[in-house]
């Protein structure tokens, strides 16, 4: 069984960056779609980014397009979250999810069965 660490989350001023890491243990990811979630206090869990199994195609959402980069590192069975410009809406509860069987969406939090226990990243403003 897949397990997930995620690390690297802390305090932030706006307009600054972080980069988070989810390190598996137990099995090789490269057979995984991989994404990222975020959780703000009172809210709903959501989708930030994603990329499919064979890594071919990637997913933002769109308030974190063109800020956040998801990636991966197979060699350190690793994945990735650059975040840049950060705002105060991007506060919240960061957790990695892994899946290794076809989903037609990886937008739901109910298409991943993996998931980590969390970073907290906290942007002041």
């Amino acid at each position: 069984q897949v397990q997930l660490v995620e690390s690297g989350g802390g305090l932030v001023q706006a307009g600054g960056s972080l980069r988070l890491s989810c390190a598996a243990s137990g099995r090789t990811l490269s057979n995984y779609a991989m994404g990222w979630f975020r959780q703000a206090p009172g809210k709903e869990r959501e989708f930030v980014a994603a990329f499919t199994r064979s890594g071919g195609s990637t997913y933002y959402a769109d308030s974190v397009k063109g800020r956040f980069t998801i990636s991966r590192d197979n060699a350190k069975n690793t994945v990735f979250l650059q975040m840049n410009s950060l705002k105060a809406e991007d506060t919240a509860l960061y957790y990695c999810a892994a899946e290794n069987e076809y989903r037609s969406s990886l937008y739901s939090t109910a298409s991943w069965r993996l998931w980590g226990q969390g970073t907290q990243v906290t942007v002041s403003s």
